[in-house]
């Protein structure tokens, strides 16, 4: 459902990737690696469409995204290495407030179940300014919880959690996946997602999907 041909990313004067290409269909997972300053996030950004190639073509459902606009964005779920929360909103009205963005219906009792299932109960009304860097990436990713769009593009999910959340968020990924649902993600960790059927990309080990 999703496909990427020949990407290529220019930043000023340095090509950072060419020749990307791959095939995802549902279930299926791309786990991005490389170098730092190797392009992975920019790689990311224009799958969600937020940057544009310098050259190459990525198509959803066989459409170019360029094209399909809300359509596309309506079945992406994306989580950047910032957190993207309001610090001066609790976990609560964060995850909420970004359901009602996203123009679906999350009541409170499916976002309390949300945070409560990240460890964050407690801290459910209390504003994020206050939290640690890891309780902000948990109430960031309980999103993730009740999140049905069909493709997730995470960059760095599991950067600031314990081992338990990392293992909540690993099988909250792999519970997508055994629904149908694509994932392409970037981590320095290794995790075991389970039931993924998993494929490997370096970027810079000449731009090819293992």
């Amino acid at each position: 459902m999703l496909e990427a041909s020949n990407l290529e990313c220019v930043r000023g004067e340095r090509r950072l990737f060419a020749g990307v290409s791959f095939r995802l269909a549902g279930g299926e997972m791309l786990y991005l690696q490389g170098k730092n300053g190797s392009g992975k996030t920019s790689l990311l950004r224009m799958l969600c469409g937020l940057t544009p190639a310098a050259g190459g073509d990525i198509r959803w459902r066989g459409r170019p995204i360029g094209k399909l606009g809300d359509e596309f964005r309506s079945e992406l779920c994306y989580l950047g290495h910032q957190n993207a929360i309001k610090e001066e909103l609790t976990p609560l009205e964060n995850i909420r407030s970004s359901a009602t963005l996203a123009q679906e219906t999350l009541d409170e009792d499916a976002a309390l179940d949300a945070l409560e299932q990240l460890g964050l109960l407690s801290r459910a009304d209390l504003p994020c300014r206050y939290l640690s860097q890891g309780q902000k990436r948990r109430a960031a990713l309980a999103r993730l919880v009740h999140e049905k769009r069909a493709l997730w593009v995470l960059d760095e999910p599991y950067v600031a959690l314990d081992a338990a959340a990392v293992e909540l968020i690993s099988g909250l990924i792999g519970a997508h996946l055994q629904r149908g649902g694509l994932a392409v993600l970037t981590t320095h960790q290794t995790v075991s997602v389970p039931a993924a059927a998993q494929r490997e990309l370096w970027l810079g080990a000449d731009d090819a999907v293992q």
